[in-house]
């Protein structure tokens, strides 16, 4: 048996699989984003230790875990847990999706070795910014930094006291050589942080160290549980839906929204926007586009009408023309291709006849849009994408699923029931920890269907698109 732990941003999920990677047993615990300022985004470390005992209570209630012989770990990345040399957390994390150090990451940027060593633009969500950030607000804290963990590898350091961070996850930081899959010295020197003030280093698939004793007696684990190095949320997922080789992809319909393609070659494009990552399999690599709300930007409209984001898609029957009105879903800026933290969203050509029902889908095309802006950038960078699943959340919505199709022209794969997402992932990584097991196991789920273009409204949605492109390039001026 094998678990496998996923640390998102609204909750942790835990999974038990056994040796044919059937599901036994699933568990889940809610976590907040605590919002104190405009584009700031911050979660308290210590509500992810609730979570994860949660969440392992839940899973020993559920299944006898003696038998369980590893643990993989996912988790949202780039957040910066800072520690001081007791191991105490100094400030709340800085997640992913925080923008407060877009000045700070501009000016990383403008220094070529960053873009040269990493393959990226220094995006201000990324790790790096958030520590100039800290230096430049907050002297203190940052003279008491001995110690920066990325959000699961804090996770990892409660389960085995071992500060180890794994190459998926480390390259969404701005210091990673993503080439030699190595800390740079000179990055590092550039924000005035160090290689001991960085966690060690494994693959994925690698074992990072072992589950403390008080903790496998408590939840009635054996001696020797391998905590696997485990991956970045997206590289986990990709893991989890068998995107290991090149031509394969997904597109991710969570929080965020993500494009995902698997490569065995390290190709930067970093003027695209494009991510250009480790994979969580040693000698593999991906490219990524990314926009930072997705399921988030209906789940947001959801909460300003006052109704359930299902109820307000489950009615909206099949696919239409898109209609006049334009929403951008700039809710937190945006990344692939704009790299644009104070862009904001906006409804736009609403009239009289604007409704319910037309807001909802303007909403999900919106997304859909933003999804194609990075579909265009991977195809831009030379990715070829022979075949499309869809994972998240937000693959309940039929409509969604078929305007992507549509809008890509590009069919989409839908696993059949399951969760193939990060926990699922980080559980096959720990098989690969744990046992003699190599990548093959990561092999792609069977399909239950697959959601054909509506070639008929491809004209139509490409149209769309090109407005939808228009209204940014109107809007930007006004953030």
């Amino acid at each position: 048996m094998f678990i496998g732990l996923d640390l998102g941003t609204s909750g942790l999920k835990g999974v038990v699989i056994d040796d044919a990677q059937a599901i036994l047993a699933e568990a889940v615990a809610p976590l907040e984003v605590q919002r104190p300022q405009d584009g700031w985004s911050e979660q308290k470390p210590a509500d992810w230790l609730t979570a994860a005992e949660e969440v392992m209570d839940a899973l020993r209630a559920a299944v006898d875990l003696s038998r369980v012989k590893a643990i993989g770990l996912s988790g949202h990345m780039h957040g910066a847990t800072l520690l001081d040399s007791a191991g105490e957390v100094l400030r709340p994390c800085i997640l992913w999706n925080d923008t407060r150090s877009h000045e700070e990451a501009a000016a990383l940027d403008a220094d070529p070795r960053f873009r040269e060593i990493t393959g990226n633009i220094v995006f201000p969500g990324f790790t790096a910014p958030k520590l100039s950030w800290v230096k430049k607000n907050e002297p203190k804290i940052f003279g008491q930094v001995a110690k920066v963990l990325l959000p699961k590898d804090y996770l990892r350091l409660w389960l085995t006291g071992e500060a180890v961070a794994e190459m998926s996850d480390a390259a969404g930081t701005a210091w990673l050589d993503v080439a030699k899959r190595d800390w740079s010295d000179d990055l590092l020197a550039a924000t005035d942080l160090s290689r001991e003030q960085m966690p060690r280093l494994v693959e994925g698939s690698e074992p990072s160290g072992k589950l403390r004793a008080e903790l496998a007696s408590r939840w009635g684990l054996g001696a020797n549980v391998v905590i696997a190095g485990g991956g970045g949320d997206n590289a986990a997922s990709a893991v989890g839906v068998g995107v290991v080789k090149p031509g394969q992809a997904f597109v991710s319909l969570g929080t965020s929204g993500v494009l995902f393609a698997a490569s065995d070659a390290y190709q930067p494009d970093a003027a695209s926007a494009v991510h250009t990552f480790c994979h969580a399999l040693p000698g593999t690599w991906h490219q990524m586009g990314v926009i930072l709300a997705a399921a988030d930007a209906m789940n947001w409209f959801a909460r300003v009408l006052g109704s359930p984001a299902a109820a307000l898609t489950q009615d909206l029957g099949p696919l239409e023309t898109p209609g006049r009105p334009l929403f951008l879903p700039y809710l937190g800026g945006e990344r692939t291709p704009h790299n644009d933290s104070a862009v904001r969203g906006a409804f736009l050509y609403l009239d009289h006849a604007t409704d319910r029902p037309a807001m909802v889908r303007s909403v999900l095309e919106g997304v859909t849009f933003a999804i194609r802006d990075s579909f265009d950038a991977l195809e831009g960078t030379g990715t070829k994408i022979d075949r499309l699943l869809a994972v998240g959340g937000g693959t309940r919505s039929d409509y969604w699923v078929k305007a992507i199709a549509t809008a890509l022209d590009c069919a989409v794969d839908l696993p059949v029931s399951g969760d193939y997402g990060g926990a699922f992932g980080a559980a096959r990584l720990a098989i690969m920890a744990g046992t003699d097991a190599g990548p093959e196991i990561a092999s792609t789920p069977h399909i239950a269907r697959t959601i054909e273009p509506d070639r008929s409204l491809t004209g139509a949605f490409s149209e769309a698109h090109a407005r939808y492109r228009a209204a940014y390039q109107a809007l930007k001026p006004l953030a």
